[in-house]
């Protein structure tokens, strides 16, 4: 009798929320602000995911182009260097969705703050109904607001679209007692409680991000986006990385 064929592995989450840094699209060495290399990449590991069925929004963030806090602690007026940063993330989600679509996906870039002639005004329920027939959303304009943070973001959009979980993307594979770059010593938690990062003032997330997660239950998991296929594994149960839960 002939073998059976492997029942390819199921995703273990439906929904999930991905949050990107502006920093990551940065070329190495810092000479381009979007490297096309590093966004195509980006755009298959996503695409690769989406394929196995999993609805897919993504928040991404502006640090590539612009820091609005950096240049507030420069002199800027606050208020005003906040809104510069996120137009930023709609420059590069503009860079995201042009590529994914490069690939053959349908995506909708929903923007916080209104510029109809380039993308959709965030309407939750229209974001559901998106992701519902397959198309991936990528939310820019972090909140709409000034001071506060696209992780903050990130955390909003995941529980007002009814994610499963947050993958927040970064070059270190998992969150540590310390800067892992700065400290050899450092160790490395396999999972944590919301409110142990609270507590111990882990800079993985801003702190409203982690209160929000906590007050809605809502886990995250801490892994590095560049090696290769990481993606991929964290959707499909595998331990990778740092898992935060409210328990």
């Amino acid at each position: 009798m002939p073998k059976s064929a492997t029942k390819p592995a199921a995703p273990k989450f439906r929904r999930i929320l991905l949050k990107l840094s502006g920093e990551a699209l940065r070329s190495i060495g810092g000479h381009e602000t979007i490297s096309p290399e590093i966004v195509q990449q980006m755009a298959e590991d996503i695409v690769a995911v989406h394929a196995l069925g999993v609805e897919t929004a993504i928040v991404i963030g502006g640090g590539n182009i612009w820091r609005g806090l950096s240049a507030s602690h420069r002199g800027m007026e606050r208020t005003t260097a906040d809104y510069m940063g996120m137009l930023a993330t709609v420059i590069n989600g503009l860079a995201l969705q042009s590529t994914l679509e490069s690939l053959g996906v349908q995506t909708r870039v929903q923007t916080a703050i209104r510029m109809d002639a380039v993308a959709e005004p965030f309407i939750r329920r229209k974001a559901v109904r998106h992701l519902e027939q397959g198309r991936i959303v990528i939310f820019v304009a972090g909140t709409g607001n000034p001071f506060f943070s696209t992780d903050t973001a990130a955390a909003l959009r995941a529980n007002e679209v009814g994610a499963d979980v947050i993958l927040k993307a970064t070059k270190v594979d998992g969150i540590y007692t310390s800067d892992p770059m700065k400290n050899p010593d450092a160790e490395k938690f396999d999972t944590l409680t919301h409110g142990e990062a609270l507590q111990r003032r882990l800079n993985v997330m801003d702190s409203t991000a982690f209160s929000l997660c906590q007050d809605n239950r809502m886990p995250i998991v801490v892994f590095d986006f560049f090696t290769k296929d990481n993606l991929r594994r964290v959707v499909l149960g595998d331990r990778v990385g740092t898992l935060v839960t409210s328990e």
